[in-house]
């Protein structure tokens, strides 16, 4: 069962932005994207920072669309994204401490996608290093204390995160010695997440009830992105908003985001505001190499949603 609901409007909408982008990439087949939007209805209750009890937050409906949303995929960089909640999980409990080099990771790990930060802040969540293969063992406790991300995930009880698979480092070139061999030999052990998934964590994010509300605004001001050309970081192969869905909006628009890329995919889960328009989630992942390639597919359908919130008032 899903956080939020479903109905007739927010379906012909959503189904509408499909069946136009479909027309538009003749590349992209159907089984190749997985999508969910969150659609916040006044009174809005997300980007307050806090304001309102975990208990009051979750039990405010909400109403969404979702093509393919149960669907595992793999995340790349979206992944991060369950990093910087389980970081701040840690702190929060006093699990691990405060300190100047988890500060500089988390946000080089969301602010710019980095992933030897994210590798030290997989390090500390979970007490293991990279390194040499080990005997079966050492390997097999290396393996369960790698693990607790997915353990802590799944004590909250969301039924979104039932299938998921968030206990990898994320790869310039990708895993050798005890992290080649804890991917499996078929890779059977990559993480793997689901747009509804990313979507209900991007919703306690935006809603304040992630860890905690101050710590959700901490991480919220990771994720915002500035979307105008002449601020975007030069000199870098993905920015986070271009051929991302920040370059489908206008620039009067914020975005929260974090966004995910490689020869084989390329994501994105984002929190819009449009002024005088309704807030929304909008989580897009796609798969092949030719949407991987593809600067045009996300900012089309981030396009197509901006004109679907247009019709829904403000």
């Amino acid at each position: 069962m899903n956080f939020f609901s479903t109905d007739e409007q927010l379906e012909q909408l959503g189904q509408s932005v499909l069946e136009t982008t479909f027309s538009q990439f003749s590349t992209l087949a159907r089984e190749q994207i997985a999508l969910t939007w969150i659609v916040y209805d006044p009174p809005v209750l997300v980007n307050t920072g806090g304001a309102l009890t975990p208990d009051a937050f979750w039990n405010h409906p909400v109403r969404g669309f979702t093509y393919r949303g149960a669907e595992r995929v793999y995340p790349a960089s979206v992944v991060k994204l369950f990093y910087l909640v389980a970081a701040h999980e840690w702190l929060e409990k006093g699990m691990t401490g405060e300190s100047k080099e988890l500060e500089r990771a988390m946000r080089d790990m969301i602010v710019d996608s980095s992933n030897d930060a994210t590798s030290l802040v997989m390090d500390i969540l979970s007490g293991t290093t990279s390194g040499p293969e080990l005997p079966p063992g050492p390997f097999d406790t290396w393996k369960y204390q790698r693990l607790i991300v997915n353990r802590y995930y799944q004590s909250l009880g969301w039924d979104e995160l039932g299938d998921i698979n968030v206990c990898q480092k994320t790869w310039c070139d990708g895993p050798y010695g005890r992290e080649r061999a804890f991917y499996g030999q078929m890779l059977e052990n990559r993480n793997m997440l689901t747009t509804n998934a990313t979507a209900r964590l991007l919703h306690s994010i935006v809603g304040g009830v992630a860890v905690s509300s101050t710590r959700g605004t901490a991480m919220m001001k990771l994720m915002k992105r500035d979307i105008k050309p002449e601020l975007l970081p030069q000199e870098v192969e993905e920015d986070q908003i271009t051929g991302f869905l920040g370059a489908g909006l206008p620039e009067n628009a914020q975005i929260w985001s974090k966004a995910g890329w490689t020869s084989q995919v390329r994501h994105d889960a984002a929190y819009i505001e449009i002024p005088d328009l309704r807030p929304y989630l909008l989580i897009v992942f796609t798969e092949g190499k030719p949407q991987a390639k593809s600067r045009e597919i996300l900012p089309f359908i981030s396009q197509q949603v901006v004109e679907a919130i247009r019709s829904l008032g403000s």
